[in-house]
């Protein structure tokens, strides 16, 4: 679509000048998605396989816990975790991959993850426990990365819509107002070129 503006030789150099820039900023903003795409897709692949591992980590802690339940009973077992003496204090920075903020958890731990002594728990407790203290650290680092990949995602497409709003709309329409100004100030300048000509006749005549 055209631009609306005077066919000029002013605006054809600013015309020009701004399909210039247009362009360097397609360049750019096509090297952004593709490298953002590429940072996903690895980032993906590697949630993937954090997930499953999380996912059966999980199943065996909880196995852990319904066998202690089952030898200690539920009122021991219940009464073993009620005063948990563990503190994960957690704050969240931030780091940059390609201009997107991704979250960064740095945690504060303090105290210990089995709250209770030994005597009257059974060994099931302690590994569970154990367990489910590595396990915390592996469902951080999912956190981490779940959200990175949520945020990279929503990058892309805003990154696609801008690279398509420049391919399909600006550039084609600053290229078509590009050629009209140009066809107009040839039609001028032919038009002068017939009238000097035409002047010049009249004045051979006299």
């Amino acid at each position: 679509m055209l631009l609306d503006i005077n066919p000029t030789r002013m605006e054809l150099l600013r015309i020009k000048k701004r399909l210039k820039i247009a362009q360097r900023g397609h360049k750019l903003l096509k090297d952004k998605r593709d490298e953002l795409l590429r940072q996903l897709l690895a980032m993906i692949e590697e949630v993937k396989n954090l997930r499953i591992n999380i996912e059966d980590k999980f199943q065996s802690i909880l196995e852990g816990f319904m066998l202690a339940k089952a030898k200690m009973g539920p009122f021991q077992t219940e009464q073993s975790l009620i005063s948990p003496i563990k503190e994960i204090n957690v704050s969240i920075k931030e780091k940059n991959i390609i201009s997107v903020k991704v979250p960064v958890f740095e945690k504060e731990v303090s105290g210990e993850m089995i709250p209770y002594g030994f005597l009257n728990t059974s060994g099931e407790t302690d590994v569970s426990l154990i367990k489910f203290e590595k396990f915390l650290e592996s469902l951080f680092n999912l956190a981490e990365k779940e959200k990175a990949v949520h945020l990279l995602a929503n990058q892309i497409e805003e990154t696609r819509r801008r690279v398509n709003a420049l391919e399909y709309k600006l550039i084609p329409d600053l290229e078509e107002t590009i050629s009209y100004i140009t066809m107009k100030l040839e039609e001028t300048e032919r038009a002068s070129t017939v009238r000097l000509m035409k002047v010049k006749d009249i004045v051979r005549k006299h």
